[in-house]
């Protein structure tokens, strides 16, 4: 029996979204990957200590003509990947935007966390304590990634496979996550305080 897990990736354009995807999926490097118009989607199965997770990854674009299309993907994500680009403080900057549409399009108790990708470059203008710092104060994990090495990359599903069975193993009354009876305890479990 596999553990269906939603998992959308968001942020600006051209932060390495799909790059991340296709790395994880595929374990490839797509050099000149065009702007994701829409969405796009990709599956993975992984071993999870003794469970299957069937991850449904959505990719969604991050131009600013589909940003109103986006929570169409991510309002009933059970995990929720936000993605800047470290060599550009301007995608830094919009993590704001995305963390504010989450919180209010998304489902109240999906696991997020920020992802700093492009760590290969040797330019940099967000560094990683900065980056980390702001993700604390966001009550959220951070991650930095590497979509062209690869580093970085299973580290942040594994983490949030791990946490997405934390969820999935709790007793619900129905589906819905929202009606969990343990829904404090998972509150406690994921670190989260909003």
């Amino acid at each position: 029996m596999f553990n269906d897990i939603k998992l959308a990736i968001i942020g600006d354009a051209f932060v390495g979204k799909t790059c991340m995807a296709t790395r994880y999926v595929n374990d490839i490097f797509i050099q000149n990957t065009n702007c994701t118009t829409g969405n796009q989607f990709k599956r993975k199965i992984v071993q999870i200590e003794d469970k299957q997770i069937k991850f449904q990854i959505w990719d969604t674009a991050g131009q600013e003509k589909f940003r109103s299309l986006a929570y169409l993907y991510y309002r009933s994500a059970i995990a929720v990947i936000l993605v800047f680009d470290v060599t550009n403080r301007e995608t830094f900057n919009n993590l704001h935007y995305w963390i504010k549409e989450v919180k209010a399009k998304g489902d109240e108790n999906a696991i997020i966390i920020i992802v700093g990708n492009k760590i290969d470059s040797q330019i940099r203008e967000v560094a990683y304590n900065e980056a980390y710092q702001y993700a604390s104060i966001q009550c959220v994990q951070y991650f930095e990634t590497s979509a062209l090495t690869g580093e970085g990359i299973d580290k942040v599903f594994t983490y949030l496979a791990k946490q997405c069975l934390n969820i999935s193993t709790c007793t619900c009354i129905t589906k819905d996550i929202k009606s969990c009876v343990h829904k404090q305890t998972l509150i406690i479990q994921r670190g989260c305080c909003w």
